[in-house]
């Protein structure tokens, strides 16, 4: 288990953290902008009252020692406080206290399956939005149907995004619509809005009616996919997450453009999702061979993507509704006849971070540590 430990330094004590990697020196900088001093830390919401950015940079640790967990400390700016050695561990870590991604295939099973009235219940909540965290995407049935339901739904999980298509959106057969969404073809797999600044974090689809025999939905985990071409090619995956691509939607009141790379990595290089449209990206002008490469790592990543291996295709009846993170998880549909049958869908958008904080929050009333 980490703990806090003192050793003699040159100068005057250390205090270290010490774990399965050794001992690491804890900089005095840094203890000090962690003061839980009620002379520098509001009680209430835990926000500094000073600038930790003005400390002076020749900062030191003159004074150290531990008593009953505490570690008690003085600095050369003849400031003193008392800390708690577990609130130093945990602060040694960048976690942000969500579970993590589990990469999926079609084969996933259980597939995550709640009904809308049990999630009036906090603890079945909270299973819910762990499943949409580690897997992206959950399915919610016996709705109701009503024409504004999908908003009392999308609030139990997060706040709705308001856009240009409104609070929400219609999803219906329309000749003459200016998106292709709302017309019967088949569309592959896709991020929804990579135009945007940021892409909307979740989205919703809710049936309110389906009378026809085709419109599948279909579900594509993009970290599973990514997995794959990164052990074909590695190369081609950096480039898909290096080059920038610019994404455009324009209608008669609308211009919306976004410049990014189509594989989004977080702070640390790791995979979060992708941008992924080809009905709506522009790759920029590069040499020939470049762009040779680019193409080549990028029809891979379609072709993967169109793969049944990694395809989850299910039919939505009226009632049935899934939520799945629009940067990670691709959706589609199969082509359907409006001569069968009237096919009504709506949708909604909700930012990313409003169910990872009802996570924590969940997690803190179950009083359970995330996986």
């Amino acid at each position: 288990m980490p703990e806090i430990r003192i050793v003699e330094g040159s100068h005057a004590p250390l205090a270290v953290l010490r774990d399965h990697r050794g001992d690491t020196p804890l900089p005095a900088l840094w203890l000090r902008a962690r003061s839980p001093h009620p002379d520098e830390r509001d009680a209430i919401t835990g926000q500094r009252l000073t600038n930790p950015h003005l400390l002076p940079e020749d900062l030191e640790v003159t004074d150290a020692r531990l008593c009953d967990d505490m570690l008690h400390l003085s600095f050369s700016d003849g400031f003193q406080c008392v800390y708690d050695q577990q609130e130093l561990i945990a602060g040694a870590v960048l976690h942000e206290g969500c579970p993590a991604a589990i990469p999926w295939r079609a084969d996933l099973a259980p597939q995550p399956v709640y009904r809308w009235p049990e999630l009036e219940a906090d603890a079945v909540l909270h299973r819910a939005v762990h499943d949409l965290i580690t897997l992206g995407f959950v399915l919610i049935h016996d709705t109701p149907t009503q024409a504004d339901s999908i908003l009392e739904i999308a609030r139990r999980f997060g706040y709705v995004r308001d856009t240009n298509f409104g609070t929400f959106f219609e999803v219906y057969s329309r000749p003459e619509s200016t998106d292709l969404a709302y017309r019967p073809i088949a569309l592959g797999p896709h991020t929804d809005n990579p135009y945007r600044t940021p892409v909307p974090g979740l989205q919703l689809l809710h049936c309110l009616q389906n009378e026809t025999s085709g419109g599948l939905s279909t579900l594509v985990d993009s970290l599973a996919v990514a997995e794959q071409l990164q052990r074909e090619d590695a190369a081609g995956f950096a480039l898909l997450a290096r080059v920038p691509v610019r994404f455009e939607y324009r209608d008669a009141t609308t211009q919306l453009v976004s410049v990014k790379p189509m594989i989004e990595v977080d702070s640390a290089g790791v995979m979060t999702g992708v941008h992924y449209s080809p009905r709506l990206d522009d790759i920029p002008l590069m040499s020939d061979s470049d762009t040779r490469s680019y193409h080549r790592a990028r029809k891979r990543l379609g072709l993967l993507f169109q793969d049944p291996q990694y395809e989850l295709r299910f039919r939505l009846d009226p009632g049935q509704l899934m939520i799945f993170d629009n940067n990670r998880v691709l959706h589609g549909r199969t082509a359907f006849d409006p001569t069968q049958g009237h096919r009504q869908l709506q949708g909604c958008y909700i930012d990313r971070d409003g169910p990872r904080s009802l996570y924590r929050v969940l997690q803190r009333r179950f009083a359970q540590k995330p996986n």
